[in-house]
C-alpha cells in the first residue's frame, strides 16, 4: 500500500510541477505589455474568463452557505480531498528504509540481514531437502526485537510424507532460524508438473 501511495505522490508531484511551470510561463508571457494590452495580466484574466469564474464560485458559495444536499455533497467532497491529501503525504514521507532482520543486539553493533535475501537463503536450503521440488519464503521482521517469522511454502513430490518433510526442512533450517531468532511456519502442497523432479 505504501508503494502505491509513493508512486501516486511522485506522479502527482511531477504533474503539479509541469502545470506550475506552464502557468508561470503563461503569466510571464502575458506580462510583456502593461495596462490593458493583449499581452497583459488583464488580457490573461479576460482570456481565462476570471470574471465569469468569480461569479460562478460566488454562486456556489452562496448555495453551500444556504445548506441542503449541495452543501452536504460539497462537505463530503472536501473531506475526501483532505483524506486523499493525507494519504499522499503519508506516501511522500513514509520511511523508505527496508526493515532488516536483526540477529543480535549484544555488543557495540548488531548483525542484520535484508528480509528478501534471508528468505531466498531459507528457500534455497529448503529446496535441498529430499522431496521438496520448490520453496518460496517470506519473512516478517519484528520491529523492536531481534528475529521475526519465516513463512515457507513448500511443494513436494507425491511419495513424500508432509509431516516428515516438515521435520527435515526444520532440521535443515535450524542454524539459520536459531541464528536469526526466526519462527518457522511451513505450508506444504503437492507439486504440479512444473516442479523440479527429485
Amino acid at each position: 500500500m505504501i508503494l502505491i501511495l509513493r508512486f501516486l505522490a511522485r506522479v502527482l508531484t511531477f504533474v503539479l510541477l509541469v502545470v506550475l511551470a506552464l502557468v508561470g510561463l503563461a503569466v510571464a508571457v502575458f506580462c510583456v505589455q502593461g495596462g490593458d494590452g493583449t499581452l497583459s495580466p488583464a488580457g490573461l484574466a479576460d482570456l481565462v474568463r476570471l470574471p465569469d469564474l468569480r461569479d460562478e464560485v460566488a454562486g456556489l458559495l452562496a448555495t453551500v452557505e444556504a445548506g441542503g444536499p449541495v452543501a452536504a455533497l460539497t462537505a463530503l467532497c472536501g473531506a475526501g480531498a483532505v483524506l486523499v491529501g493525507l494519504a499522499l503525504i503519508v506516501g511522500a514521507t513514509a520511511s523508505r528504509r527496508e526493515r532488516l532482520v536483526t540477529a543480535s543486539r549484544g555488543g557495540p553493533g548488531a548483525l542484520t540481514a535484508k528480509r528478501r535475501i534471508l528468505a531466498s537463503v531459507a528457500a534455497a536450503l529448503a529446496e535441498q531437502s529430499s522431496g521438496v521440488t520448490d520453496a518460496k519464503g517470506r519473512i516478517r521482521a519484528r520491529r523492536r526485537r531481534p528475529g521475526g517469522v519465516l513463512r515457507l511454502k513448500l511443494e513436494h513430490t507425491r511419495p513424500s510424507d508432509p509431516s516428515k518433510l516438515k521435520e527435515q526442512v526444520e532440521t535443515d533450517l535450524a542454524d539459520l532460524s536459531e541464528g536469526f531468532s526466526l519462527k518457522v511456519r511451513l505450508e506444504t502442497k503437492l507439486a504440479e508438473g512444473a516442479g523440479r523432479v527429485q
